[in-house]
């Protein structure tokens, strides 16, 4: 359904765009110095999830309206960018508690998984830079000819998506990495915790002010 080489185009045009962190690899390492490893893991799922869902958005002919209206893409911009904000000061306000948070009992711990998935699917699918890639990039390397363009949209979004996998979790696994060892002080502990809160709420605040003005 989709030529080889188009595929291949748009997975080349994927690894250029996607090497360039954004605020979904930057939240996954905010969060990742905040919580750790599995925290870092389960946002990298949930932002997965979160951008395919942009994908279908942009199948269905959303994306189209999302791209073109400003007020409607402000909106999602603007609530990705405040969600980003309450995510950091809740990292901030909890810094202290992150070693006792991490002997919680697993019932806790798989509650707060989900939770974390979550958080990451909806930064993924108002993560501004995804609507713009999706919306403008993603429909260009569709071809008319062959029909069936929805289908052809959500197979094609799956490689960016799978890209985005694979570059996401090394990002969280190396900034997990990295906190292990601030983990051998409590102290140590905090602070990079208080750093993660605080990379997330100046990543909303940079989300908030820049992108598309007109």
């Amino acid at each position: 359904m989709v030529s080889t080489d188009r595929l291949l185009a748009f997975a080349a045009m994927s690894l250029l765009i996607i090497s360039i962190p954004g605020p979904s690899v930057l939240f996954i390492i905010g969060r990742a110095l905040a919580h750790g490893r599995r925290t870092a893991l389960a946002t990298v799922l949930g932002n997965v999830i979160g951008s395919y869902l942009l994908v279908v958005i942009v199948a269905l002919g959303i994306g189209a309206v999302v791209e073109r209206s400003l007020v409607v893409f402000m909106a999602v911009k603007l609530a990705g960018a405040a969600y980003l904000i309450y995510l950091g000061v809740q990292a901030f306000r909890h810094r202290k508690e992150m070693k006792a948070s991490s002997l919680a009992a697993p019932a806790d711990a798989a509650r707060g998984d989900v939770r974390t998935v979550v958080d990451g699917a909806l930064v993924g699918v108002t993560n501004p830079k995804g609507i713009v890639f999706f919306a403008a990039v993603l429909p260009q390397f569709v071809d008319h000819t062959a029909g069936r363009l929805p289908a052809q949209m959500l197979l094609l979004g799956l490689v960016p998506i799978a890209i985005g996998l694979v570059t996401d979790t090394l990002w969280g696994l190396g900034a997990s990495a990295a906190r292990s060892w601030f983990a051998r002080s409590e102290r140590r502990l905090s602070l990079v915790g208080g750093a993660g809160g605080f990379a997330m709420i100046g990543l909303g605040v940079t989300v908030a002010a820049t992108g598309r003005a007109e």
